[in-house]
This record gives structure tokens, C-alpha cells and sequence, in this order.
């Protein structure tokens, strides 16, 4: 694959007869994202050179695309996802596991069934507010909205929180979708403005969206049932790319993996956040923000975003991934869903690509220094002056070995943000003291609805 290339992204349904593929007029082949009752499964990157496929050959690339996945469904434990930062988990049943998989019948109906009963099946049904944080985008954010309309199973509220606004394009694009609401937010930064959608939404839970994001069908009944366990406080989704027409987002997609977390579920909690705080939590690999839902209660429990941090007030990222940490240091839970998916569209241009590595990584150095002042846990030291320098040491001779390659050139840009971050310590101004507990929530006896029975 060469990085000149285009891609058209497309999504094939395997649980109903599968079309022949054939070579692309006006792109250098396919990525394709393979569905099973509309759960995203797996994706495979097909070149014009692969091409055509049969019916037949191309179930054979699904079945080797969609392994992982479906194994996460059926089985309980052979195919288990090891957690960011540990060892993959060891069987506790080998031999069990050996004959369950061997013995294994009628795997699509299992799997249909398997798939109902994670994704729909919830005890107590939660409301939900959809909210989309904005600033002056009313192209992008017509296109999200209109894909919200798609839903099948809707929202109780969609709310739309205009971010500093400079003009009224927002409030126009909101005027034309009958239902949503429109709160304008004052304070600069997407984490003022994620505040302001919990503090006003009117559900249990927030489900947060960007602007350039376009929602699957299936997405809001799917984010619904992942909170069926009181702990959660945080679910996560799968993000799929919505395009790949240009290098910059090709590169995005297919070598700096930013958003894509796999097709497996996983389950963060306080155990986990316990074995890697002194080696440091990759709370980054937890999900991505642009699919992402919060319990309301986390809100009156005391956390907030933190406003020093995040876009529009300093990094690009970080936000997102030091609230989660905050979320686990507490004794809650979260939950990365794969079936809850929504499609982004990358950035198009390299020079705004290269933009967007820069400060990602200058706002996930700010969060590690903001992590470790509000908790003194050292691992979040030991990512900034020993996993980091390592990781980009490395990228550096990989750089030269491969002729200076554009993908590796894009990723050495973080450097620059890396060092860009590091004044943050001193720049940032003091944030409210619920922004930055890292206290476990049973120790915050003054909080309503916390006890220490509860752990």
C-alpha cells in the first residue's frame, strides 16, 4: 500500500447474499467493514490488484476478518481481548474451552442470538440525551444531525452546545431539525462545553458525539445497553473512518490507529486501574471521544471535564482519557463497545493532519501531569520520561530506515507536541476541586449516592 492511495469504505451486511466486488474506476481498492446484524465485526483492505471476488472468495476474507469478533460473541472465554497494558488472560478451563469451540454448531444462529442478548437486552432502560459539542462548523454538523434522524431505536433529547460562538450558523442549522435543542456556551473549550451538557441534559445518560461524525442506525440502542451494570459510568463505541479519499486520511486511519480499538469487548474497572497505576493506565486506549456516553450521575458525584485541558483552551486531546482515569481511580467502571460504532470523517489535508498529531500529543502530556498531580501515581511519570522517549526513539530509526516515509514523518510531529505539553504544569490555573479528585468515590462520603458498603 502506498500512501498516494484512495480508498472507498464500504459495508457489506453477511447475513444476507453477498454481491460479487469488483475493481474500483476512481479509487485503488476497498476497505471494507463486514456487519453481522448490524455489528461491525471485522474490516479487510482489498486492492484493485485482489480484485474482482466472487461471492464465495469473499466470504473466505470475511470469515478470516471477522475471526476475532465473532469468537468474542460466542465464546466465553477463547477469544477473550487482553486489556491495553496486560498480558493476554490465561484459559481457565483449557480443555472446556478446546471442546466448546471444537464442538461448536449453528454458529449464525448463536451468533444472532449472542448479539441480541448484549446489545438489547437491558433490565432497567436508561434514557438518553444525545449531545454534540460544536464551534462554528454548520456543514459538518447538518450532516451528524441528519444521521441521527436514521435511528431506529431515538433519543429522549438531542442537544446541541454551541461552543463560543462567533456567529449564528449553529443556531440556524439547529432551527432546521424539529426536536433539538440549542444551548449556546460562553467559555472557550470542548470541556466547558461538555460540563454544560451534563449539568443541562435531562436524561440518565449523555451520549457524546462530534460534529464531523456521522452515527450508525443502530447506535443509541446499542450505547443504551451497555449500562445495564450500575458501576458503568463511562461507555465507549467503535469509531470506523466515513471516508479515505485523500493520503491524510488514509495515513490516519491506517497507521496511527488513533480511534480504532478492535471488535471485542472490554470492561476497565477498578482492578484493572490497580495493576497498572504504578506502570501507568493507557486510559487512552479506552476509546475515543467521539463516541462516547456518560451516566448523568458521574455529573453530581463531582466529576467534570477539566477546563484547563482539551481543545480550544490547550491540547488537542487528553480531556477525555484523564476524566476516564479519574472515573477508574474512583471505583467505577468502563466499557468499550464495539456493536455502539459511528463513522468519522478524518481530516482530508496533511497539513491539518499534521496539525491534529500535534496536539494530541501535547494535551495527552498535559493529562499525565494533571493525572499525576491529582493522584501521585507514578506510572503516569513513567509514560512521560520513560515510555514516550522510547516510543519515539524508535519511531526516529524506523523514520530513517524507511527513507523518511510520510506516515512516520506525520507521527514525529508528536514530539514536537510532546514538548509543547510539558509547560502545562506550570501554565495551567488551578481547576474546582471536583474537576480533580482522584479520591475513590467511597471515600467521598459528602457525595450523594456513595457509601462505603458499596465496594
Amino acid at each position: 500500500m502506498t500512501w498516494q492511495n484512495t480508498w472507498k469504505t464500504v459495508s457489506i451486511e453477511l447475513s444476507k447474499p453477498v454481491d460479487d466486488l469488483r475493481p474500483q474506476e476512481l479509487f485503488d481498492g476497498l476497505r471494507v467493514v463486514f456487519f453481522w446484524k448490524a455489528v461491525a465485526l471485522g474490516h479487510a483492505w482489498l486492492a484493485n490488484a485482489q480484485l474482482p471476488l466472487c461471492g464465495d472468495q469473499l466470504l473466505a476474507v470475511a470469515a478470516a476478518a471477522i475471526a476475532e469478533g465473532v469468537g468474542d460473541y460466542l465464546f466465553d472465554e477463547a477469544f477473550r481481548s487482553a486489556q491495553p497494558g496486560l498480558p493476554a488472560p490465561l484459559l481457565e478451563n483449557a480443555s472446556a474451552t478446546l471442546t466448546d469451540v471444537a464442538g461448536s454448531k449453528n454458529l449464525a444462529s448463536r451468533l444472532s442470538a449472542r448479539i441480541s442478548q448484549r446489545t438489547y437486552v437491558v433490565r432497567q432502560s436508561s434514557a438518553v440525551t444525545v449531545a454534540i459539542c460544536t464551534r462554528e462548523r454548520p456543514a459538518d454538523l447538518s450532516r451528524c444531525l441528519s444521521s441521527l434522524t436514521e435511528l431506529r431505536e431515538h433519543p429522549e433529547e438531542i442537544l446541541v452546545i454551541d461552543n463560543t460562538p462567533q456567529t449564528g450558523a449553529t443556531r440556524e442549522v439547529v432551527s432546521r431539525f424539529c426536536g433539538v435543542r440549542y444551548h449556546c456556551e460562553p467559555p472557550p473549550g470542548l470541556s466547558a462545553a461538555r460540563n454544560a451538557a451534563l449539568s443541562i441534559a435531562t436524561s440518565d445518560i449523555v451520549a457524546f458525539t462530534d460534529d464531523d461524525v456521522a452515527v450508525h442506525p443502530e447506535w443509541v440502542a446499542r450505547i443504551r445497553a451497555c449500562f445495564d451494570d450500575p458501576k458503568v459510568m463511562v461507555a465507549t463505541g467503535l469509531v470506523l473512518p466515513a471516508e479515505l479519499v485523500t493520503p491524510a486520511q488514509v495515513v490516519f486511519e491506517q497507521s496511527l490507529q488513533f480511534f480504532h480499538q478492535g471488535y471485542r469487548r472490554r470492561c476497565y474497572d477498578s482492578a484493572y486501574f490497580d495493576a497498572l497505576r504504578t506502570k501507568g493506565v493507557p486510559v487512552w486506549s479506552i476509546g475515543a471521544g467521539a463516541n462516547m456516553a456518560i451516566r448523568r450521575s458521574s455529573y453530581q458525584h463531582g466529576y467534570r471535564f477539566n477546563t484547563s485541558l482539551g481543545p480550544g483552551v490547550f491540547g488537542g486531546c487528553g480531556e477525555d482519557s484523564e476524566f476516564w482515569y479519574r472515573i477508574l481511580a474512583g471505583g467505577w467502571s468502563c466499557v468499550y463497545e464495539p456493536s455502539a460504532c459511528v463513522f468519522h470523517y478524518h481530516r482530508r489535508e496533511l497539513p491539518a493532519l499534521k496539525r491534529l498529531i500535534y496536539q494530541y500529543m501535547k494535551g495527552h502530556v498535559a493529562a499525565l501531569l494533571l493525572q499525576f498531580a491529582g493522584s501521585k501515581d507514578a506510572g503516569n511519570l513513567r509514560r512521560l520520561f520513560l515510555q514516550l522517549p522510547i516510543e519515539y526513539a524508535i519511531l526516529f530509526l524506523r523514520t530513517i530506515a524507511t527513507g523518511f516515509a510520510l506516515e512516520h514523518r506525520i507521527q514525529l510531529r508528536g514530539l514536537l507536541g510532546c514538548l509543547a505539553g510539558l509547560p502545562f504544569a506550570f501554565l495551567a490555573k488551578p481547576a474546582h476541586s471536583s474537576e480533580i479528585s482522584y479520591e475513590p468515590a467511597y471515600r467521598r462520603t459528602n457525595l450523594p449516592g456513595t457509601s462505603a458498603s458499596r465496594y
